[in-house]
């Protein structure tokens, strides 16, 4: 083995990209039909698989999202962390903040993606489809925000939350087109979804849930890394927490499975059980 191999082989080892051809992993996903769960197993091949970190921003007018926010970005770091070793693609979606990574790698790698014509539009917003979906369980439109008092809605956020590292081989980018295009050129089927908020942006943008689903990717949401954008004063009248839920179940209704994060951290010949 030459020098320059064997510099290569190391380099690959210090971004997950040598785990690139191998390995499958085994997702626990649970969907539901007529209101019934159902859990199945999904075995996706690493080098197909691809996770979409959806506006996890450095700040946000509502304080108690900002604060969930910083709440949940430690442990979808460290998934994060675990799916880039074995070769999982990693794109970071913080929307609106692209001229902070303009001159980065992983914007780049997006931008000069080899151009690819999506199957249909690529929407520059998706809205909900009451025709199939229904109405959204919560009432986010009254006022989301659960901020004992609520200010100005204004932007707050500059970029992405630095509790969650952007590393090589990763990308950065907000758009639907350049993500499309990007996954058509690394050959990726899968998708991952995870991130903020799930009644809004991670069901609506151009790379989220419902426009991945009609591109033909393979969906899932990362059920324990994302939240809903809800107050307890509005209808149904419930807690916050049990808000997020009524929304990870209105996905798995009508949209896509839902994991849990830590399942993108092992191979399937790791799990046992």
């Amino acid at each position: 083995m030459t020098r320059r191999t064997v510099l290569g082989v190391l380099a690959a080892l210090s971004t997950g990209a040598a785990n690139k051809q191998d390995g499958t992993l085994l997702l626990r996903a649970r969907s539901r039909k007529y209101d019934l769960e159902a859990v199945t197993t999904l075995r996706w091949k690493v080098p197909e698989t691809a996770v979409i970190v959806c506006d996890m921003w450095d700040d946000h007018y509502c304080k108690n999202a900002a604060k969930r926010v910083k709440e949940i970005a430690p442990r979808m770091n460290a998934v994060l962390k675990g799916a880039r070793s074995l070769g999982v693609q990693i794109v970071h979606a913080p929307s609106g903040t692209m001229d902070v990574y303009a001159a980065t790698p992983q914007r780049k790698r997006m931008m000069t993606a080899k151009k690819s014509t999506p199957p249909v539009p690529i929407a520059k917003w998706c809205y909900l489809e009451e025709g199939k979906e229904g109405k959204l369980p919560i009432d986010d439109v009254t006022e989301p925000c659960d901020d004992p008092v609520v200010g100005e809605k204004v932007r707050r956020y500059n970029r992405q939350n630095a509790l969650l590292d952007i590393m090589e081989p990763d990308g950065v980018s907000d758009s639907g087109d350049e993500i499309y295009s990007f996954f058509e050129q690394q050959g990726i089927k899968n998708v991952v979804l995870m991130g903020v908020h799930l009644n809004m942006c991670v069901l609506g943008r151009p790379f989220g849930i419902r426009q991945m689903t009609k591109l033909g990717k393979n969906v899932v949401l990362a059920r324990d890394l994302t939240d809903a954008m809800y107050d307890p004063r509005q209808k149904p009248y419930v807690s916050h927490a049990a808000g997020t839920e009524l929304m990870v179940k209105h996905v798995e209704k009508h949209w896509c499975p839902s994991i849990v994060g830590q399942d993108l951290t092992r191979l399937a010949d790791s799990v046992t059980g």
